[in-house]
């Protein structure tokens, strides 16, 4: 059985969980207890697979864990993986593959749809207003989705020239990052810290100081834009632009 299947129960609540963790920097409870929320409503049954399978895949990773008597309190943070699996799942293909099986369902349900309606002659004015709302809604939400999806497909691929390619191998991931980065639900600029390990889950033997030198070339020919950011938590991923001592990029 695989791990996770698009559209199945478990991957929904991976999802829902992983943009919960994604959207709030910082650590978030594995569990919910009582009142105080967590990523994952149960400790049993399919919350608690669901949790093992992000953990075990590096989706999640656990910062600290609290024991008070028999209570074991786990606190875990969203890793790079989280933001490329959220992306991954919610791409052009997910979109237009969901689209495709409404499109199915809806077309399947007509005629059984169109005998109710002949049955059930005295409420057809009230049903049928009631379908039509909701597949209206339905359908305005994919349509943004998809006009969202195929602007990120037409901006697919590398932004910068093929010389500035060659001297800076990892850029199109990097670019690639940044600009799937607000789509997982993600607000302001993209701290340092973050890009250097977003980009070395694909190219693992990148060093800081090659890190730090690509992103002045990048910076350079406008394919990003480095900010002091909201505040320099870990300087040693900030890096020295003219007189300034930038900590985040944007697009």
């Amino acid at each position: 059985m695989p791990e996770h299947t698009p559209g199945s129960p478990r991957t929904e609540l991976l999802l829902e969980a992983l943009k919960a963790a994604i959207v709030v920097p910082g650590e978030h409870r594995l569990f919910r207890a009582g009142k105080l929320s967590g990523l994952f409503a149960s400790r049993v049954g399919l919350g608690a697979e669901t949790s093992l399978l992000a953990i075990r895949l590096g989706m999640l990773e656990t910062v600290r864990t609290e024991t008070r008597g028999k209570i074991v309190t786990e606190w875990v943070r969203a890793t790079p993986k989280a933001v490329a699996f959220v992306h991954e799942h919610d791409s052009p293909r997910s979109v237009l593959r969901e689209l495709k099986g409404v499109l199915d369902l809806t077309r399947e349900g007509v005629p059984i749809w169109m005998a109710e309606a002949k049955a059930e002659v005295t409420a057809l004015s009230s049903r049928f207003e009631e379908r039509a709302n909701a597949m209206l809604t339905r359908l305005n939400d994919l349509a943004t989705r998809v006009e969202a999806a195929l602007r990120r497909a037409e901006t697919t691929g590398p932004a910068v020239g093929e010389a500035v390619g060659r001297l800076v191998p990892w850029a199109v991931e990097a670019l690639e990052y940044l600009d799937h980065r607000p789509h997982t639900g993600a607000t302001g600029d993209c701290p340092l810290s973050e890009l250097f390990h977003a980009v070395r889950v694909r190219s693992p033997g990148l060093t800081l100081t090659a890190f730090h030198d690509g992103l002045k070339r990048l910076h350079d020919v406008r394919a990003v834009r480095l900010t002091t950011g909201a505040e320099m938590a870990e300087p040693e991923y900030a890096v020295v632009v003219g007189s300034g001592l930038m900590c985040a990029a944007t697009r």
